[in-house]
């Protein structure tokens, strides 16, 4: 039944996408009625030349490793795209005339950030969760992924939703809110997604074969679940056209700030943190050939963390028109989320008890603990900046921008990179990595990279907030905003090149991890004793 409901479907879908490219009000819409134009009548070529040939039968009982191959391809491309477009703009904002107007700007910063955002949190970092979450949970459950070829849904149609989203910035497609840019049509799509990775993720856990659940699952579990939700109230919008991207937000004003920024701080702590402790909990123990420090502490953890992560997002508004009783309630969940995210940072580091000279020969063990180190120092410094007093100095600085990137970049990326040197040699059978020299150099440079940048944006958000709020005899601003611009440039192109060399990194990972598939020899089969 559904080799012919397929093409019929697929048909529909090019059919409305060519009427949708012909009735478009907006360039950006256009653009993407013909790229599901094209990729949905390629899908209906591809399907009705299939009808005829048997359907595949995969083998039950092997784990479904070619989606996870697959993730761990895109998860490092599009981490060297991201990684490309931020360094770009931080020199865009320490030399100016590097804003290229061309094709209505395409090439300024306005356009490029939120690619460049988009790109590391939700290309980069959303296909290392889905890749990894596919390894975890079939590992530990012993089971198959569900659903058959759902998974490749998943991850084709997710690569789609990021060209979607990716195109619409640079075309001046987005709704202008924070993490959550793309138009409705994009959303809706987004949507559909997710749902079908909940589904699979969840319909794995069902038929384990393994009573127990690990903690790792439970981490990947909340974060897919609360991510669902953050998504859909968030962009709840009215289209204005169903031939135009434009939509009406369903919250106006205040509430929609509000919305915004539980929506905003939740991504952070379900997608950048509880799905990267997901990750943190069952390849560091791999890694390290050790148990779990603590796992009752990981389950303490847990708990601790998705009840107070949900009610920090008000601390975003404070001095805003947000009643201070809201803004308030963040501050507080905020400064104790400090405790639980300890808690786990602890149970991460105690893991290589007993392990620990692992530090000195292996390079892959020393970039995950460095991670975490990172992620022990952002839930540190987070909790501090939403005290009131001090948000009043940091907030809008360049303070916020390096809190962020210590965390972005030393957590979620260096736990990231760890994964990819763990997984690739395992999904490709061969012995060991290229060469564990590039990783050393790939560690060096990353750090160094983020030292120089989160450094240079703690000294230039600092001395910035400093320069606003200071006034003369009178009363009167000493110093203007383009004072502060002038004062901030040497801190500027000290931050760009601490991009160069995180991108440098990545790029000798890229090639580190491409020659272990092509030029190492493959794993030997194990042989069962005769009997």
């Amino acid at each position: 039944m559904w080799i012919y409901l397929k093409p019929a479907l697929l048909g529909l879908i090019t059919l409305f996408a060519a009427l949708a490219a012909n009735f478009a009000r907006d360039l950006s819409y256009q653009v993407h009625a013909i790229i599901i134009l094209a990729v949905a009548g390629a899908l209906f070529v591809w399907s009705v030349r299939r009808i005829d040939e048997p359907a595949p039968v995969p083998d039950q009982t092997a784990y479904m490793d070619d989606v996870i191959r697959a993730g761990v391809i895109a998860t490092a491309f599009w981490g060297a795209v991201g990684f490309l477009a931020g360094t770009w703009i931080a020199f865009q904002l320490a030399f100016p005339q590097l804003n290229f107007e061309f094709l209505q700007g395409i090439g300024n910063f306005g356009r490029l950030r939120p690619l460049h955002t988009s790109a590391v949190i939700f290309a980069f970092g959303g296909n290392a969760l889905i890749c990894t979450s596919f390894y975890i949970v079939q590992r530990t459950s012993a089971a198959r992924l569900w659903g058959g070829n759902l998974a490749w849904f998943v991850f084709w149609g997710y690569q789609l939703f990021i060209v979607l989203a990716a195109t619409g910035y640079l075309l001046g497609g987005t709704q202008s809110k924070e993490y959550a840019e793309p138009e409705w049509y994009v959303d809706l799509w987004l949507t559909l997604v997710w749902v079908a990775y909940l589904a699979v993720f969840l319909g794995t856990l069902i038929k384990r074969k393994e009573p127990h659940i690990y903690v790792a699952n439970w981490f990947l579990l909340s974060f897919i679940v609360t991510v669902a939700m953050l998504h859909v109230v968030n962009n709840l919008s009215i289209p204005v056209s169903i031939w135009g991207s434009k939509s009406v937000q369903v919250f106006a004003g205040v509430q929609d700030a509000m919305t915004q920024w539980w929506y905003g701080h939740n991504a952070v702590g379900f997608f950048l943190t509880a799905g990267f402790l997901g990750m943190m909990y069952y390849f560091v123990p791999k890694q390290a050939e050790r148990p779990v420090y603590s796992y009752k502490l990981s389950i303490i953890h847990f708990w601790a963390l998705i009840f107070l992560y949900i009610w920090a997002g008000p601390h975003h508004l404070h001095y805003t028109a947000l009643p201070d009783w809201a803004s308030t309630l963040g501050m507080v969940f905020s400064v104790i989320l400090w405790m639980p995210s300890w808690g786990g940072m602890i149970n991460g580091l105690m893991t290589l008890s007993g392990a620990w000279d692992k530090l000195r020969t292996d390079p892959v063990i020393r970039m995950m603990v460095v991670s975490i180190g990172f992620y022990g120092m952002s839930t540190f410094e987070g909790p501090m900046m939403s005290i009131r007093a001090v948000n009043s100095l940091s907030h809008y600085t360049d303070w916020t921008i390096g809190h962020v990137h210590s965390g972005a970049l030393g957590w979620n990326g260096m736990i990231t990179f760890g994964c990819l040197y763990f997984l690739v040699p395992r999904l490709w059978n061969r012995e060991r990595l290229y060469s564990l020299s590039l990783v050393n150099w790939h560690f060096w440079l990353a750090t160094i990279g983020i030292v120089l940048y989160a450094a240079s944006m703690w000294v230039t958000g600092i001395m910035e907030g400093l320069m606003w709020r200071e006034v003369d005899a009178q009363g009167f601003l000493v110093n203007s905003f383009a004072d502060t611009v002038a004062a901030k440039f040497p801190m500027y192109v000290v931050r760009a090149l601490g991009g160069v060399l995180f991108l440098a990194g990545a790029l000798i990972m890229c090639y580190n991890l491409w020659m272990t598939v092509k030029a190492q020899p493959a794993k030997a089969a194990v042989m069962a004793p005769a009997e």
